[in-house]
């Protein structure tokens, strides 16, 4: 795999140790619903995470790539953490509106978990003890209801629900869209890229950088300064409908990813929730980070891994 090349070379340029490295952990791709933890990669998961049975997405490399790399070193266990696909929805969440469909938990829940506890842990808290809405702003964006160590509701982060992102369109007219489908303009594959991949800020400004529509907004576009508002708009939205589902009882909102430093879309979004808790952002992600205390609470018998 030319991935795992790179990796163990970037490994060997830093002089690492290769052979006395002991765990190896990716993200978690999309897979069938699971409880939050770390998981060894398993022959199940290796061929749901091959075959990409439950959904395409690019993390599911990381429990492959991290089962390559443990295979070719001596005392090595490859694992993951905290996939995309943790489920812990209330069954009232699950409710769709209609029998054929039914609501999914995938978000970014690695990031979240993370945030989640780091902050329970600065307040002097335990994260179990507390309510907490966690607003994942990245390239997607995620927005969950943690009610006591537990994700009750988030939106489907992926592929249709939800605030729009830099490449994602979030939730859309229904009509319209089945209208648009029907239509004999698209095929099915021109649809899924205008969900994810070709939506939000692509659709609208061309490009999938949020860095760059700040730039633009603080320069005067008025096309970037109203979708750039517009989102902030959708995510405050989503928080507020996450407050109800915690009945109110919030103990703060969190603001998290690389959105967050984006100190405008951040004030926008303060002036619409700041009544129903006190906001604090955590910018940037350090997934990196969360995965590698993951694999070490593991390893060291603090956490019980489980089995996929």
């Amino acid at each position: 795999m030319f991935r795992k090349e790179v990796i163990l070379q970037e490994l060997a340029k830093e002089e690492m140790k290769i052979d006395e490295i002991t765990a190896v952990i990716g993200r978690g791709g999309i897979m069938k619903p699971l409880e939050s933890g770390v998981y060894e990669v398993n022959d199940s998961m290796r061929e749901d995470l091959r075959t990409m049975r439950y959904g395409e997405h690019a993390s599911c490399l990381g429990g492959l790539l991290a089962d390559e790399i443990a295979r070719s070193l001596p005392e090595a266990r490859a694992f993951i953490a905290d996939p995309t696909t943790v489920d812990e929805f209330q069954d009232v969440a699950r409710i769709a509106g209609h029998p054929k469909f039914e609501r999914k938990s995938i978000f970014h829940a690695l990031n979240h978990k993370m945030i989640a506890k780091n902050h329970a842990r600065l307040v002097g808290k335990e994260y179990e003890e507390m309510n907490l809405i966690v607003a994942h702003l990245g390239g997607g964006i995620s927005i969950g209801a943690h009610n006591k160590g537990c994700v009750i509701d988030v939106n489907q982060a992926l592929n249709g629900e939800g605030p729009f992102g830099p490449e994602r369109s979030g939730t859309l007219p229904v009509f319209d869209l089945a209208t648009l489908c029907f239509s004999g303009d698209y095929k099915l594959d021109d649809v899924k890229k205008m969900i994810t991949g070709e939506g939000g800020y692509v659709a609208y400004l061309d490009t999938n950088d949020a860095y760059t529509v700040g730039l633009m907004a603080e320069q005067g576009d008025e096309k970037a300064i109203l979708i750039q508002n517009a989102m902030a708009y959708q995510i405050a939205k989503e928080i507020g409908a996450m407050s109800t589902v915690l009945k109110g009882q919030v103990d703060a909102i969190l603001l998290t990813g690389g959105i967050a430093h984006n100190t405008v879309v951040v004030d926008y979004i303060k002036t619409m929730v700041a009544h129903i808790s006190r906001v604090i952002v955590y910018p940037g992600e350090d997934e990196m980070k969360a995965l590698a205390e993951n694999a070490l609470r593991v390893m060291q018998g603090e956490d019980e891994c489980k089995v996929y």
